[in-house]
């Protein structure tokens, strides 16, 4: 999952990245209102961490406008502020949740994974396709022959295949949704990160395959016999 964390206190901002990344999400993060609003416009995410207190906008105002937009992306308000009269113009505003400094990080990752299951009516924590299934929770795939935990980028790219069954997924969707629009890395390492849940697919002998569309993506559908493309 992707999120956008828009908080000035550059400290604390790396202290939630890590925690985050470390949790299997990728976060993209923003020191000012006027940056948040930008980047949550343009971007796709499956959650948004506003502080309230930014320069050039605050956190409400940075909330208003992404509403004012259309754009409902779940929305969790960081602030100092402890006043109810604050929680009520968050939760006005349209956020999903609030949460006041200073926080347990245990604390921030349950009201992630909370409000981020809010997106759509209800999410399983377990996907099926076939004989595979996919764990939200432990990361894990299985199969009749075993299962495997997988690494947070190959769980990201399996879990956005798996909930698209059968639509194609372009690398630049996997390259924005889990590297970020900023990010230096290549392209190539899509292939790469393909060619590893592959191999694990055969070695627990799920009946589910990868398959490639040349020059338009990739795409998760069970087995019917022949091999998987490049």
């Amino acid at each position: 999952m992707r999120l956008l964390l828009a908080e000035d206190e550059k400290e604390l901002s790396n202290a939630v990245v890590a925690v985050l990344k470390h949790n299997n999400y990728s976060v993209d993060a923003v020191y000012d209102g006027q940056s948040a609003f930008d980047w949550a416009v343009t971007g796709n995410y499956d959650g948004i961490l506003l502080d309230i207190m930014m320069p050039k906008m605050n956190g409400i105002e940075v909330l208003q406008g992404i509403r004012a937009r259309g754009i409902n992306t779940p929305v969790m308000m960081l602030t100092a502020k402890a006043e109810i009269e604050d929680k009520i113009q968050g939760l006005d505003a349209g956020a999903d949740d609030y949460l006041t400094k200073p926080f347990a990080m245990g604390e921030l990752l349950a009201r992630v994974r909370a409000i981020t299951r809010r997106r759509t009516d209800y999410q399983p924590n377990v996907i099926t396709l076939g004989n595979l299934t996919l764990n939200r929770e432990t990361y894990e795939i299985s199969a009749p022959k075993g299962n495997f935990k997988l690494a947070g980028k190959e769980f990201q790219m399996l879990e956005m295949l798996m909930t698209a069954q059968g639509r194609i997924i372009s690398v630049e969707q996997f390259m924005e949704h889990i590297w970020g629009y900023d990010s230096e890395t290549e392209s190539s390492v899509v292939w790469v990160y393909i060619s590893y849940l592959r191999k694990k697919l055969s070695l627990i002998e799920a009946d589910v395959e990868i398959k490639a569309t040349r020059g338009v993506g990739y795409s998760v559908e069970k087995r019917n016999g022949g091999e998987a493309g490049l």
